[in-house]
């Protein structure tokens, strides 16, 4: 007698949570037709699949190769009691420090985009006290001594009444890189501002400014408001003053996919820009005018930009070692006569054994020393150390100019930030994009979008008293 095969490969297992009451369930991971799905069980809600990535082997590559051991916090904030993710502030449970550190300074905002994680806008008049912002900032250095990236955030930062006091607050920190996480409004209408902005004595300064297309109808649709004129013109302040920007697309399927190749090539043309981040849609928070048929995935966005960009292959996209299921990098070289691709000569080995756990590799002394033994031509190290320190490398196949700096690097990042739908627990343990309270905690964007802000506080609640009478009937039988 023949036994049936089930119509798909079964991987592993995991943990993720309901759609509907967020209980933490069991999972497994399958492969069926080179895509990879989860497939919940909720004893109250039944059956739910999601699909995790559209290829095999790319999300194979990030579970068996880009696997390293993870790096700690200084301290650990909260203790063990409800299980991952009720804990959070980081529990000794998490498996990694904070790559990049956020500080949300303000819920106000000054445009009421139909797609925003903190829900926030013109309806929101919130500003924190510096105060506060500096306890939160106080607790990103206790965790992580000197963090690598911290991002002021909003609302929209830059409206604050006391932004520039807080980025002074900032520069008395060890702060390796600050981030401004802006809409642009602010920059594209107060050139004093950014003049201002550049006269800050800040090292590392960066704008992560919002661009999520070329095409109004797009912007309408995400934002709410035709910003064409509102991009252009903050980028034409940036590149007058010399800031260092990421443009930032908040992407969704059959919304603005097919404009990610446009996207990229007309970042490489503008001289403050030093790359572009990708960011699927988070269901979480407001997300009008898109819903489940507009997710996509980590895989689907890096075939995108292989197929539109004309500039990067499947070699040059790779996993970033710290969480590969959720974070994927491209980085070139960039000069007037165009742009290389430079990750396509790296292995994995190289990225897993002399990277630290990072986002931003361009900082990475470690990882630079180890590639520029590798691929530097004529040069040792030590002669090379003035014009070489700040970047990757020479390549064989790179003129590079005698010297050259952190304006030549051009990185591409694929940040994803899971919701209950595809919130793999495994891969929620990894996180290392973490949100700062004042009370002294870090805690995982994803986690803290559906569980920690003020608003989902009953939520949390709700679920923890459930865990307490469950675990309180089980000591009594």
């Amino acid at each position: 007698m023949s036994r049936k095969n089930r119509p798909y490969h079964f991987y592993d297992t995991t943990t993720g949570i309901c759609n509907e009451c967020h209980k933490v369930i069991e999972a497994k991971i399958i492969f069926k037709n080179n895509h990879v799905y989860m497939d919940k069980w909720c004893p109250n809600h039944g059956m739910q699949r999601v699909l995790i990535s559209d290829d095999v082997d790319y999300y194979r590559l990030g579970r068996e190769v880009f696997v390293k051991r993870p790096e700690m916090p200084q301290r650990f904030n909260t203790e063990m009691h409800y299980g991952c993710p009720y804990d959070c502030g980081l529990c000794p449970d998490h498996m990694q420090h904070s790559c990049l550190s956020i500080v949300e300074i303000n819920r106000a905002c000054n445009l009421n985009c139909p797609v925003c994680f903190a829900s926030s806008g013109t309806h929101q008049t919130e500003h924190y006290p510096i105060e506060i912002v500096e306890k939160m900032l106080d607790a990103i250095v206790a965790n992580e001594g000197e963090p690598d990236v911290v991002q002021l955030s909003g609302g929209e930062p830059t409206i604050h009444p006391q932004f520039f006091d807080i980025l002074a607050a900032a520069r008395k920190r060890p702060i390796k890189h600050l981030m401004i996480n802006t809409n642009g409004v602010r920059i594209a209408q107060d050139f004093e501002f950014v003049e201002k902005l550049a006269q800050s004595g800040l090292h590392g300064l960066e704008i992560y400014l919002q661009f999520d297309s070329l095409n109004n109808e797009v912007t309408q649709t995400l934002r709410g408001a035709d910003l064409s004129r509102i991009r252009k013109q903050a980028l034409d302040n940036l590149n007058r003053v010399g800031l260092s920007t990421t443009l930032v697309v908040t992407v969704a399927k059959g919304v603005n996919d097919h404009d990610i190749g446009n996207i990229i090539r007309f970042a490489t043309k503008q001289p403050c820009v030093r790359g572009v981040t990708l960011q699927p849609v988070q269901f979480a928070g407001r997300t009008e005018n898109v819903n489940s048929k507009n997710r996509l995935t980590v895989s689907e966005i890096r075939r995108k930009i292989i197929e539109q960009s004309n500039i990067f292959s499947t070699d040059d996209i790779m996993p970033v070692p710290c969480n590969p299921d959720t974070l994927a990098m491209a980085y070139a070289f960039k000069d007037d006569s165009g742009i290389v691709p430079l990750t396509r000569y790296l292995d994995p080995k190289t990225l897993v054994e002399n990277a630290n756990n990072t986002i931003v590799f361009e900082h990475d002394h470690n990882l630079k020393n180890h590639i520029f033994k590798l691929f530097s031509t004529n040069h040792s190290p030590e002669s090379q150390a003035n014009c070489l320190s700040e970047l990757m490398c020479c390549l064989p196949e790179i003129a590079a100019p005698q010297q050259f700096g952190y304006q030549n690097v051009f990185r591409i990042l694929i940040v994803q930030f899971m919701d209950a739908e595809n919130l793999d627990i495994r891969s929620l343990k990894k996180s290392c994009i973490h949100f700062a309270t004042p009370d002294g905690k870090l805690i995982p964007f994803e986690s803290y979008n559906l569980f920690y802000r003020p608003e989902m506080a009953a939520k949390l609640t709700n679920i923890r008293n459930k865990i307490d009478t469950s675990n309180m009937l089980w000591q009594t039988k």
